[in-house]
């Protein structure tokens, strides 16, 4: 077991955000959380990854209680991109990926061998070695999140969460990030909104609705006429891709 919440809640001035959500994750397996707008994806992931405290329930790295852990020690190992990241500095591209390496530094020490070649590897993945030197504020929005990815990455994080990563991408960044974080081997947790990339990429899915689990299994398990229609209010038709996998076709 990698990690596990269980009847996690967790409410915002007595509205309800979360109700009696329980997961678990394996090692090295992709879990993509589903659900309309306003379903509590975002807040699980903060959930997940100790940014915010559950009003009821708890969240495990294994089976350890996240609650109990430092936050330098949860940062050396959870990694989380959230979906809108600004910053009025001018800064490099380099200089973002290396906050990454923050955790694993000693208070006011300089950059060690280790965390340049962390960061050099992060930003070979992502695609963005030609931006280093680049200032932050001359980026496109899609630039700019897979600079957020590489700071992720420069983390050495054994479990990553995505807040709709594929946000602000062109159709060929969405599909190579969505291969990267595959070929990566982490544990990860990705909201998503484009059901197709979600049975393509993910090896389980959630659902969740109003903030309640509404189906988890497999993409096949979940990916069905009827929980379209219910949850997602689109009425389909399916097909199978030349590698198996689940195609939607939305009427």
């Amino acid at each position: 077991m990698s990690i596990a919440a269980t009847n996690l809640g967790w409410s915002v001035r007595r509205r309800t955000i979360l109700d009696d959500v329980s997961v678990t994750v394996a090692p090295g397996t992709i879990l993509g959380l589903l659900g309309p707008n306003g379903s509590g994806k975002s807040s699980l992931l903060r959930l997940l990854a100790g940014l915010r405290r559950p009003d009821r329930g708890r969240v495990t790295l294994d089976g350890q209680d996240i609650a109990g852990m430092r936050r330098r020690d949860l940062a050396r190992r959870v990694a989380l991109v959230q979906q809108h990241a600004a910053t009025e500095m001018n800064v490099t591209v380099q200089d973002v990926v290396m906050l990454g390496r923050t955790p694993h530094r000693a208070p006011l020490s300089g950059c060690s061998a280790a965390d340049l070649a962390a960061v050099d590897t992060a930003l070979a993945q992502t695609g963005m070695t030609d931006r280093r030197d680049q200032g932050w504020q001359s980026l496109s929005g899609g630039e700019r999140q897979r600079v957020q990815i590489a700071r992720a990455l420069a983390q050495n994080p054994r479990e990553l969460f995505l807040d709709e990563p594929t946000n602000h991408l062109d159709i060929q960044h969405q599909l190579e990030l969505l291969r990267l974080i595959a070929r990566l081997g982490l544990t990860s947790i990705v909201a998503l909104h484009n059901l197709n990339h979600a049975a393509m990429f993910c090896d389980r899915l959630l659902v969740l609705e109003g903030g309640r689990v509404v189906a988890e299994g497999t993409p096949d398990q979940v990916l069905t006429a009827d929980l379209l229609a219910d949850v997602f209010r689109v009425r389909c038709d399916f097909h199978r891709t030349s590698d198996g996998r689940r195609h939607i076709l939305f009427r």
